[in-house]
């Protein structure tokens, strides 16, 4: 079990430090922001978009964020005294921490009510409320999450179910999203490894259309089995799209894969997110989270870029029993020196066409082996 400690940056936002079970007892130096910042600035907003029924974040104030600083300015890793970063310590393993520049919050509290029958919405607006925060998940400035030991792993694990608990508790929160953006050809704005956590005041667009899915076959059968067990099941029992199998995770390619390669790895036991797992859940995803992160960047000789998205039950009560915790890890790269771009047929219209048969992938996948030169980032003290 990972040690806790939370702490204030100089402009008020919370630090949290993950430390593996090894690690000595933070230091008090360790929590102490000496840079000066200017105050927050107040909560972007949010728009409704009475065409889609959709609401859209405007975030102005992000343009001014970092982008792909050079490693001796870089803001997640340890605090120098030539580079005081985001992160007071001198050394940390896991930290989570409010962004400076967040596309929403930092208040929270409800949003405008969705407009009556009768009135498209059009003009309707509200304050984006929510919470953004970045998880550095090493103090190393280059590698990879695939790049992790198990037990770093795990405690990344534990700071995502730590603060999808402690988010779904605030006011005005719908659903809590961790992800993390790998790869410059996939937008990153950081080179060093970490990944982000969204807590929406609104049930995301991808996430209603899911859940409302989910939650007719949930209503529809007798045996309130989820949809993404039946699925599970169903890939399973055909076995000519699974990637691994253990005992409490199984990974497969979805048999209508939208990307080149896409990876659906679920529980085998029905939780709505990750803080719903136990121990030896936990335990066990830090080993096969690892092992589909190798598999992946073994297939080419340049690292895979991807997205590694979580999908957790939105809190919202019609569609939470129906939910289920799975991830959808995606990447945009059709050959090695090829990308999926959206255009016309997927960006206007959301039609996906994949140029790659699931079946194939899979296979691939399966014989995929982490290469021999596979090193770990423990950090410094590993």
């Amino acid at each position: 079990m990972s040690r806790i400690t939370s702490t204030r940056l100089a402009d008020s936002r919370e630090l949290i430090y993950f430390d593996d079970p090894a690690t000595p007892e933070r230091t008090p130096e360790s929590l102490v922001d000496h840079r000066e910042l200017p105050a927050r600035g107040e909560p972007g907003e949010v728009r409704y978009d009475a065409l889609s029924g959709d609401w859209v974040a405007v975030a102005a104030h992000r343009q001014a964020r970092t982008h792909l600083p050079p490693a001796d300015q870089c803001p997640i890793c340890p605090t120098t005294p030539a580079n005081p970063s985001e992160i007071p310590a001198s050394d940390y393993d896991v930290v989570v921490f409010e962004n400076r520049f967040p596309s929403l919050g930092p208040a929270v509290g409800d949003i405008p009510p969705l407009p009556a029958p009768g009135h498209s919405g059009h003009g309707t607006t509200g304050p984006a409320f929510g919470r953004c925060e970045v998880v550095a998940f090493t103090p190393q400035h280059t590698g990879s999450f695939a790049e992790l030991g198990e037990t770093r792993a795990r405690t990344v694990i534990e700071a995502w179910a730590q603060r999808t608990e402690a988010l779904s508790a605030l006011p005005g929160i719908k659903q809590v999203f961790p992800f993390e953006n790998r790869g410059a050809d996939i937008g990153v704005t950081l080179h060093h490894p970490h990944g982000q956590i969204y807590a929406y005041p609104y049930v995301t667009p991808r996430a209603a259309q899911l859940g409302a899915v989910a939650r007719k076959y949930y209503d529809d059968v007798d045996a309130k089995e989820t949809l993404a067990a039946s699925l599970l099941k169903a890939e399973r029992e055909d076995g000519s799209r699974m990637v691994l199998e253990a005992e409490h995770f199984s990974a497969y390619v979805p048999f209508a894969a939208r990307w080149p390669l896409e990876i659906h790895l679920v529980p085998h036991r029905s939780v709505p997110d990750l803080a719903a797992l136990s121990g030896g859940e936990r335990d066990e995803l830090s080993h096969v989270y690892l092992d589909l992160l190798k598999r992946l960047d073994s297939l080419y000789p340049t690292p895979m870029p991807y997205i590694s998205a979580w999908h957790q039950a939105p809190l919202d009560p019609s569609l939470r029993p129906a939910g289920q915790l799975h991830l959808q890890l995606t990447s945009p790269r059709r050959a090695a020196d090829k990308l999926k771009y959206l255009a016309g047929s997927e960006a206007a219209m959301g039609a996906f066409i994949n140029d790659t048969t699931p079946e194939a992938v899979a296979e691939r996948l399966r014989n995929a082996a982490a290469p021999a030169s596979s090193k770990t980032l423990e950090g410094t003290r590993a």
